[in-house]
């Protein structure tokens, strides 16, 4: 849902936007203009140093017309042969090496960290384990943290999907102008629809740790991230959503630690506590709505702090 909410703050930039008349109502002529529009100005609304508005629009204003559209064609290819812009689809790409072993990436490790440590401060104790104690933690760390940063891969992946220009067209018929792309493009969708965790569930086999439980946690990972797509195409080309499937989303969202707390039940060689379960799907559902609304109040308050700033330049200026 990380992606729906940057399409939320861009979607409410782009209002805000209208409401000053800064832009037009949004039209399918100008719609990637004023889109390119509302991404700068939630750059600009980002806390940068000590920088304050004033600073940031004389800066802009100084800058950029020293910028030109040979100087960002000349920028381009820079970019892509430092592989910024091609290796950002191949970090999320899930591997295996010749000997058949599935591998994960540094980025997925990192990203995987912060779930990771939240897991062992509200789960351990549902297993009568003491999160303080670096020997309860080490000891089943390796299968947790591959399997949470095997997860964060293709999340991001399934991201880099949202992120693809799109012209009004659903997910599956996107295509990228540029043709460097288009077989990245093509591998990163077939990844996410020819069996993404099959790798994982090979290995989790292989160890006597799979179970059918596990295997349907993992269908609903893949059913959430097709959702995902599903809504985040539906803001970027203005569709109605349906809040039956933004609810089933946010059922979904945690399935990543409904799979370790599985895992964890396999790994201590213990029965399955299905109240434990059951309490813990409800205790997900309420943190992922009230993480959307702290979000949905950042934005506001963001946008408050905008307008009152924009207010208190118009009654000094001369």
């Amino acid at each position: 849902m990380e992606e729906l909410r940057k399409l939320e703050q861009v979607q409410e930039t782009l209002s805000f936007m209208q409401s000053r008349g800064v832009v037009v109502s949004s039209s399918n002529n100008n719609d990637d203009s004023n889109r390119f529009l509302a991404n700068l100005i939630l750059l600009l609304v980002q806390p940068s140093g000590k920088l304050d508005m004033t600073e940031k629009c004389s800066l802009i204003l100084e800058y950029v017309p020293k910028l030109s559209a040979s100087f960002l064609e000349e920028a381009l290819p820079r970019l892509t042969q430092e592989g910024t812009q091609v290796n950002c689809f191949r970090s999320g790409f899930v591997n295996e090496n010749d000997c058949g072993e599935v591998l994960v990436g540094l980025d997925g490790m990192q990203r995987a960290n912060s779930t990771l440590e939240d897991f062992c401060r509200s789960y351990f104790m549902f297993h009568g384990m003491d999160a303080n104690h670096p020997q309860a933690i080490f000891k089943y760390l390796p299968v947790l943290s591959f399997t949470e940063s095997y997860i964060y891969q293709l999340d991001s992946l399934n991201e880099k999907i949202v992120n693809m220009p799109t012209d009004g067209v659903t997910v599956s018929e996107r295509g990228f102008q540029e043709k460097a792309y288009e077989k990245q493009v093509s591998k990163l969708i077939d990844i996410l629809k020819s069996d993404p965790f099959r790798p994982l569930v090979s290995l989790l086999e292989r160890h006597g740790l799979l179970t059918e439980r596990i295997v349907e946690e993992f269908r609903c990972g893949e059913e959430y991230w097709a959702l995902e797509r599903k809504l985040c195409c539906a803001l970027m080309t203005k569709k109605e959503i349906s809040v039956e499937d933004v609810m089933r989303a946010i059922h979904l969202k945690s399935f990543d630690y409904r799979v370790l707390n599985l895992i964890l039940y396999q790994l201590r060689g213990e029965e399955v506590n299905n109240l434990h379960m059951e309490f813990l799907s409800i205790s997900e559902f309420l943190v992922e709505i009230s993480d959307d609304l702290m979000t949905f109040w950042r934005i506001i308050s963001t946008f408050c702090e905008c307008l009152l700033e924009y207010m208190d330049q118009q009654q000094h200026r001369p």
